[in-house]
Formats: C-alpha cells, sequence, structure tokens
C-alpha cells in the first residue's frame, strides 16, 4: 500500500511538473507585446520608443518613434517608422532577424545663400537658414534580439534606407537603428 501511496504521489508531482513547464512555455508565447526605448538615441538628444506585436514564433510587426530634443547632436526632428521582422532565433520571436521598414522622416536642411556682385566684383552671404525636409523612405535592417523568461529585451539593430521623394537634397540616404531596453507582455 505504501509503495502505490509513493507511486501515486511521483505521478501527481509530475503531472503537476509537466503542466506547470507548459503553463510556462505558453505564457511565453502568449506575451506577444512589446514595449521597447532606444538608449543610444536618449544619450544623443532624442526619444525614440518603440513597440511592437508578435505575429507568431517567426515574425512581428511594429512601429518606431523618434522625436529629437537636442538639435546640437543630431540632423533628424523625427521620424516614423513601420516595420516587418522575420526572426531566426530558437527561442520565441528571438535570436537574429531582418526586417523591411517604411520611415516618413523630417530633417534639417541647413543652406547658404550667396550673391556675387559684378560690378563691385563683392561676394555677399545672406547667412544660413534651416528648412525643414519631409520624406519617405524605404529599407532593410538586420538584428539580434535578446530576451530573458521574465519579459525584459535586449535588442541591437542596424538599418539603412533610401527617401523616396527629395532626392535633390542631400539626406537621400537614412539610417535606422540603436541599443533598446524593454519588456515583452
Amino acid at each position: 500500500m505504501t509503495k502505490n501511496l509513493i507511486a501515486l504521489s511521483f505521478m501527481i508531482c509530475s503531472i503537476f511538473a509537466h503542466s506547470q513547464s507548459d503553463e510556462e512555455q505558453t505564457n511565453i508565447s502568449e506575451d506577444r507585446s512589446e514595449l521597447k526605448i532606444n538608449g543610444l538615441f536618449f544619450i544623443l538628444g532624442a526619444i525614440e520608443v518603440d513597440y511592437q506585436y508578435l505575429i507568431n514564433s517567426e515574425s512581428g510587426v511594429g512601429v518606431d518613434v523618434l522625436y529629437a530634443y537636442d538639435d546640437e547632436n543630431l540632423d533628424i526632428n523625427y521620424h516614423i517608422a513601420p516595420y516587418y521582422r522575420q526572426y531566426f532565433g530558437k527561442k520565441y520571436a528571438s535570436g537574429f532577424f531582418v526586417e523591411g521598414f517604411g520611415m516618413l522622416n523630417s530633417v534639417d536642411d541647413y543652406s547658404y545663400d550667396s550673391s556675387y556682385d559684378p560690378n563691385t566684383d563683392t561676394y555677399f552671404n545672406n547667412g544660413g537658414y534651416q528648412e525643414d525636409i519631409v520624406d519617405f523612405a524605404l529599407g532593410l535592417g538586420t538584428g539580434f534580439k535578446f530576451f530573458t523568461n521574465r519579459g525584459f529585451v535586449i535588442e541591437i539593430d542596424l538599418g539603412i534606407g533610401r527617401n523616396l521623394f527629395k532626392n535633390d537634397r542631400n539626406f537621400t540616404i537614412i539610417g535606422k537603428g540603436g541599443i533598446h531596453l524593454g519588456y515583452r507582455f
């Protein structure tokens, strides 16, 4: 009788242990939202917030919003960049990834007007003025994402794109990337 009671106890404990590990795995895969902040741009004078919805274990969609509050270090004013990612890691939506993104961006273009008067053989500089240029870019990126079982996320990414409409300016090529810290919920 004692042997049967011990065997029954082991079976119940193993069922609970197995169901708990399945439940933990289910909770990880049910956590489909991520909210991150870019620590690199925060140091440079901008705040960048990223929200991502994980479609399944291999893909996700999201939007990245940046607003620059320090004009001295960055020429960009803001950007809004929706993206799609494909993951190649072993864990749920983690590891190496590639992404395609679009980016509505605003940059400052500093122009200087100068003119020449042939009668007096003099050059006139009218000083610089700032022009806000808004454009839309398409691009590709890559990166790597780590996350813990408690939901903490670390992501390193880098992307490059091309503005599509105002190609007569210096800002035809744009960049995207950083070191993101966040939480999966």
